[in-house]
């Protein structure tokens, strides 16, 4: 192997070994580091010492491992953040799975899905399937965002579900950084979620 080879190799594993176990990532992580084929050969070279796993086409991780389980399936967030680069789409978690995320539900999602703005399909990472529905461009307007999340959310618990308790948990949740955005996109969400959120974010405004 070439000293350039050495290079992007020492390069690659120094960006990968920056990131805590679990981090997913595609060759499109380390584009400014080298040629598409010079990233490839690095990466196959990593896999094949085991310093990061294949986990589809173009996806990789940095496994964490544990001590009783083994290598751990990365968490569907990891992988969402990396399909976003691969795939250059938008993602946005949704139904129970945004409910859960938010600690506004205990149920733990037997399918977990985002919504879209690439085609519809299913990624299965292991014993891990995340199901990639495409929607609406409105339902997209605040896809990254953690007002996107609680929008979600709260349309999956629907409005005869959302009480003072639910509220109360959401509130603790978002970080006083959270909340101007989410009350500048509270005008994407619908009048029902819209009318319960301003007063409380308004009130969080002048406390």
């Amino acid at each position: 192997m070439g000293k350039h080879a050495q290079s992007i190799d020492s390069k690659i594993r120094s960006r990968i070994f920056g990131h805590s176990r679990g981090w997913v990532f595609t060759p499109k992580h380390f584009q400014d580091l080298g040629t598409s084929a010079a990233v490839d050969s690095a990466l196959r070279r990593l896999k094949a010492d085991g310093s990061i796993r294949a986990l589809a086409r173009g996806l990789y991780d940095y496994p964490a491992n544990d001590p009783q389980l083994g290598l751990l399936t990365p968490t569907a967030d990891a992988i969402a953040r990396a399909l976003v680069v691969r795939d250059a789409i938008r993602l946005q978690a949704s139904g129970a799975y945004a409910a859960n995320a938010l600690g506004l539900s205990e149920q733990v999602p037997s399918r977990i899905v985002f919504l879209t703005d690439g085609p519809s399909r299913t990624v299965a990472i292991g014993k891990r399937s995340i199901l990639l529905q495409r929607t609406t461009p409105r339902n997209m307007v605040t896809a990254g965002r953690k007002s996107g999340t609680v929008i979600q959310a709260l349309r999956y618990l629907g409005r005869d579900h959302v009480d003072d308790r639910v509220l109360a948990i959401l509130m603790r949740q978002l970080a006083d950084t959270d909340k101007p955005a989410l009350r500048e996109d509270l005008r994407h969400a619908p009048a029902w979620i819209a009318d319960l959120l301003r007063p409380l974010l308004e009130k969080t405004a002048t406390a």
